[in-house]
């Protein structure tokens, strides 16, 4: 039993949250245990947070001229208050996670869209120097590589963004479709190496345009692609809101086509207002987990909360 009486902690894998720029907006909040996150290191440590992934993501309301400044300052943050605490250790590569000691945490750093970057490829290569592991393309609208979900212009990879594709195949970095447009993810999908969805879900059961379509989902699967399955409410259902129930139809979606074993969870946690009915913070991914345990083989169920991700991560190639 663990601490909580919850039973046997089952090691997560989540693959997006938004915890650094909560810290950024408000530098006073404690990773350790603050009631304003929804994600802490006592929360991992209580639910079997094994790698949290911690995107850099920059407010809109932040000045374009400042945008790169505001992404080095969150990779600061990560350094000082997440990585400064104990148990804490920062992921850069695969055989980082394979060495976690049972008491260590992973920390791994995604770049949510490129808009920080603007058009100057030196400035993601010294985010990915600075040991940043995924990197979405977009948020929801253009930048200068890509449209966004939300661009109603809906165009693809501009030149620059093949470049920026070219580069991450290159470093072997996961390259999150999570966001793109529609034209953005089939550009992405034809030339990415190593395709991930960080955080996306089942357009066909949740008509959302960030959710991705079947035949999405089948292509990010045949590149050996991992999608993880947020908890965002207006991703899950097309109601007012979306319980647990909704996000196992979803999974259950998936693994028809096919993604049994390259299925994840990218809770997008510190990045939503509105929550999943019991599903409020990652203190609350214990009963996600007694969900699964009824319908789903306890080998399934490891591999979604942790297997699939971890698998899956790029070997780094020599040099980098």
């Amino acid at each position: 039993m663990n601490g909580t009486g919850r039973g046997i902690t089952l090691a997560i894998f989540d693959a997006h949250c938004d915890v650094l720029m909560k810290m950024f907006i408000d530098p006073e909040l404690s990773f350790l245990n603050s009631d304003k996150l929804h994600i802490t290191k006592r929360g991992l440590l209580d639910e079997g947070g094994k790698v949290q992934c911690f995107a850099i993501y920059i407010p809109e309301k932040v000045h374009p001229d400042m945008r790169f400044q505001a992404a080095l300052a969150m990779v600061d943050i990560f350094h000082e208050k997440i990585l400064a605490e104990p148990e804490m250790k920062f992921i850069k590569s695969k055989s980082d996670i394979e060495s976690l000691t049972e008491s260590e945490i992973g920390a791994m750093l995604s770049l949510e869209g490129c808009d920080c970057i603007g058009n100057d490829l030196l400035k993601l290569k010294t985010l990915l120097h600075l040991g940043v592991s995924s990197v979405g393309l977009t948020w929801n609208h253009a930048n200068l590589v890509a449209d966004g979900a939300l661009e109603a212009r809906g165009a693809g990879l501009t030149e620059f963004g093949e470049e920026v594709v070219t580069l991450l195949n290159e470093r072997a970095i996961w390259c999150d479709v999570s966001h793109l447009s529609e034209a953005g993810f089939w550009d992405t999908i034809k030339r990415a190496e190593y395709p991930i969805a960080s955080h996306s879900n089942v357009h066909s059961l949740c008509s959302h345009p960030r959710n991705l379509k079947d035949s999405q989902i089948r292509a990010l699967l045949q590149k050996k692609g991992v999608i993880g399955i947020t908890f965002v409410p207006q991703f899950l259902s097309n109601g007012d809101s979306a319980s647990i129930k909704d996000i196992l139809k979803h999974i259950d979606h998936v693994c028809s086509l096919g993604g049994e074993k390259q299925i994840g969870f990218g809770s997008d946690f510190d990045g939503i207002d509105h929550m999943v009915d019991n599903l409020t913070s990652f203190k609350d991914y214990h009963i996600l987990i007694n969900e699964l345990n009824k319908f789903y083989s306890s080998e399934f169920v490891k591999g979604l909360l942790f297997g699939n991700f971890a698998r899956h991560f790029p070997v780094k190639k020599e040099g980098f």
